[in-house]
C-alpha cells in the first residue's frame, strides 16, 4: 500500500482487502475501488447485499461437497447423471469448468484441498474419508479423478487411486490437452472435453 499512502485511510483500507483477492494486485484492487465508488456508488450496496446473501446461504453439499443453497446440490439430484460415474476434483470451480465443457455426464466429489506431505497436508486436510465413505455405499463403476496436472495433483491422484485399487475400484486420469503444471479453471471446453474423452487408466 506505500503507493497510496496519500488517499485516505478508508480507501487504503478497502484496497487492501479487495487486493486478497485471487489474481487482484494492489493497481487493479485501486481501479476496482475507484470505479465502484466514482463511477457506480450504487454498485457498493448491491455488492454488499449480494455478499452478505452469498455467506448465509452458500453452502458445502452433503453429498458430493460442491457449493449449493440447498442440503444436496443440483447435480447430486439430477435423474439424468450416470451415477455410477465418479469424477474427483479439487475445488467447486473445477466442477463449474467441467460442466462447461459439456462433455461429461456424472457425478462429482470435491476434496477441498489435495496431499501435500511437504506443506504438512495429509489425507485428513481434504475429503478423502467421504470419498472413500462414499465408494464402499455407492454402486461406483469408475472414478475419474480430474486433478490439476501439478506435483501434488499427481501426487494425490496417485494417492487416491491406489486406495482405490485396494476397494477394487477402477480409477483413471485425464488425458492429453492439460498442459503440464496447468489448472482446470484455465482450460478452454475443447481441451477439457478431449481430455474427458482421451481419459486413461492409472
Amino acid at each position: 500500500m506505500s503507493d497510496f499512502t496519500a488517499f485516505p485511510p478508508s480507501l487504503q483500507k478497502l484496497v487492501q482487502q479487495l487486493s486478497r483477492l485471487p489474481t487482484i494486485g494492489t493497481k487493479s484492487a485501486m481501479r476496482l475501488a475507484y470505479h465502484m465508488l466514482s463511477n457506480e456508488p450504487d454498485l457498493v450496496d448491491t455488492l454488499r447485499e449480494a455478499l452478505k446473501e452469498a455467506k448465509e446461504k452458500i453452502r458445502h453439499c452433503e453429498k458430493c461437497f460442491f457449493i449449493t443453497e440447498t442440503p444436496i446440490c443440483s447435480v447430486c439430484t439430477n435423474p439424468n447423471r450416470d451415477i455410477a460415474l465418479l469424477c474427483v476434483v479439487e475445488r467447486p470451480v473445477d466442477v463449474i469448468s467441467i460442466e462447461r465443457s459439456g462433455e461429461y455426464r456424472g457425478i462429482y466429489h470435491v476434496l477441498h484441498g489435495l496431499w501435500a506431505p511437504l506443506r504438512g497436508k495429509g489425507p485428513e486436510s481434504m475429503k478423502f474419508k467421504e470419498l472413500l465413505e462414499r465408494i464402499r455405499k455407492e454402486k461406483i463403476r469408475e472414478v475419474i479423478l480430474a486433478l490439476n496436472a501439478t506435483v501434488e495433483g499427481d501426487a494425490t491422484s496417485l494417492y487416491i487411486a491406489k486406495a482405490l485399487s485396494d476397494l477394487g475400484v477402477g480409477a483413471t486420469r485425464l488425458a492429453h490437452g492439460l498442459p503440464k503444471g496447468g489448472e482446470l479453471e484455465f482450460a478452454d471446453d475443447v481441451t477439457l472435453s478431449h481430455a474427458f474423452t482421451g481419459r486413461r487408466a492409472i
